[in-house]
């Protein structure tokens, strides 16, 4: 089999594993919504895609378009699209804006707690540092139903925070109030699963790597 076509199959592979992973969460986000009270939220009657605090984790000098990713940070198909994500920005990060909001599931523990570490690493301008960790390290504390907090402070420590402003950060009413009110849009704009994109405000239904490009290409020009 040549070089092609094994790279090809691999991405089949990867597509496929997202979709059952994505149909699988979208289940257990189902499931646990009827059986487990949403945490306390704002109602987002004036639901916006993009907020001026939203995280921007690309900075074109000339914006085409924009693409909003609704995420969770304990997420498997999250992790699993990451890396194509990070492919995306970096072959289209020049023209396009790449927006990442929370929206941890109610089915996984730590979704919450980790948004918030990532939130309190943001107000030291290490959002990507701190969002990076989470996901390469997910295996180790992903589906654990016990408080992950104290390993995501050895992150931040580890990627050199002032761990008193992280601690207050964390803490905080108004970090809390950031998370709930990306949750509270995105609900309103029908997000129920992650990763959830939308493009230039179309809320995307993804079918294969191919598809995702073509949309960004049209996008960009």
């Amino acid at each position: 089999m040549s070089a092609v076509s094994t790279a090809r199959n691999v991405r089949i592979a990867i597509w496929t594993i997202l979709a059952v992973l994505v149909a699988a969460g979208l289940v257990w986000y189902v499931v646990s919504a009827a059986n487990k009270p949403s945490p306390a939220a704002p109602q987002a009657v004036d639901a916006q895609l993009v907020r001026e605090d939203s995280h921007r984790v690309s900075n074109p000098v000339t914006e085409k378009a924009q693409l909003v990713e609704f995420l969770d940070f304990e997420c498997e198909s999250c992790r699993a699209a990451e890396p194509l994500v990070q492919e995306l920005k970096a072959e289209y990060g020049d023209r396009i804006t790449f927006i990442h909001r929370y929206f941890p599931l109610p089915g996984h523990a730590n979704s919450g707690v980790a948004a918030l570490a990532v939130e309190a690493a943001a107000q030291q301008g290490r959002y990507d540092a701190m969002a990076a960790r989470l996901f390469e390290t997910q295996p180790q504390w992903g589906d654990k139903q016990d408080s992950q907090a104290a390993l995501f402070r050895t992150f931040a420590e580890e990627i050199g925070l002032d761990m008193g402003k992280f601690d207050a950060a964390v803490a905080a009413e108004e970090t809390k109030e950031r998370i709930r009110r990306d949750i509270a849009d995105g609900k309103s704009l029908g997000v129920s699963g992650t990763p959830t994109f939308f493009l230039d405000g179309q809320k995307l239904t993804l079918n294969s790597e191919a598809q995702f490009r073509q949309l960004l290409d049209d996008a960009a020009r």
